[in-house]
């Protein structure tokens, strides 16, 4: 056998080794894609596409440990969400769950922790400076309160009550701290129309067993349709 010929069989066999393991390499490729998918999906509530409770908590962590005293954290409640589920329908319901989503998240920045925690109950945590809190809380009671089209052309009138929560006034950065001062505000003016930030004094306002704060003194059992 001429050298020719010997060296084109040795390219041969190693172009054929080559193939031959990069095919394992596709097929782990392909399922590590699928995994990654799945991952996801497992991330996120399937309805809103927002995060679910444990992926909001650990990336609002971060943001807090971050960025300090130039976040904040809003909860957000769906107004006389019953009624629409008993008036509309329950897909109606899901429909206007599905727009917060939407509307929270094209509110919120990209780097945002945006999470349903369940029901009709959201929460955001982001870099907001407080020069600016009110003014973007304000836009974002009005988006929330764009009355929803649904797939048959009815239109949905809805509503929400906005809570919002800075270290400043909770005196903490503990993200459950921060949480139940923003529910404080967010009860404080709940079925308003106008987003509530929390003072201090929300600060003091007992959550214990179910009980929701309302007005400084004040208590609200469970959540308000």
């Amino acid at each position: 056998m001429s050298s020719l010929l010997r060296f084109q069989g040795r390219i041969g066999q190693r172009t054929l080794l080559l193939t031959t393991a990069a095919l394992p390499l596709t097929g782990w490729a392909v399922h590590a894609v699928a995994l990654h998918k799945q991952l996801a999906a497992t991330r996120k509530d399937p309805l809103t596409g927002l995060l679910r409770r444990d992926s909001y908590t650990a990336r609002a962590r971060r943001l807090l440990a971050r960025h300090g005293d130039d976040v904040a954290v809003v909860m957000v409640d769906a107004d006389h969400f019953k009624a629409v589920n008993d008036g509309f329908g329950h897909p109606a319901g899901d429909a206007v769950l599905a727009a917060f989503g939407a509307r929270l998240t094209a509110w919120a920045s990209p780097r945002a922790s945006v999470g349903r925690l369940g029901g009709d109950e959201f929460a955001v945590v982001l870099e907001l400076p407080v020069v600016v809190l009110e003014q973007r809380l304000a836009q974002l009671v009005r988006m929330l309160h764009t009355p929803v089209v649904l797939e048959d052309g009815r239109t949905v009138d809805v509503a929400a009550s906005v809570g919002a929560a800075t270290p400043a006034a909770a005196g903490s950065r503990d993200l459950s701290l921060l949480q139940r001062v923003a529910d404080a505000a967010l009860y404080d003016g709940k079925h308003t129309g106008s987003a509530v930030v929390a003072s201090p004094a929300h600060a003091t306002v007992p959550s214990l067993n179910g009980r929701r704060a309302g007005r400084p003194g004040t208590a609200v059992w469970g959540r308000a349709a």
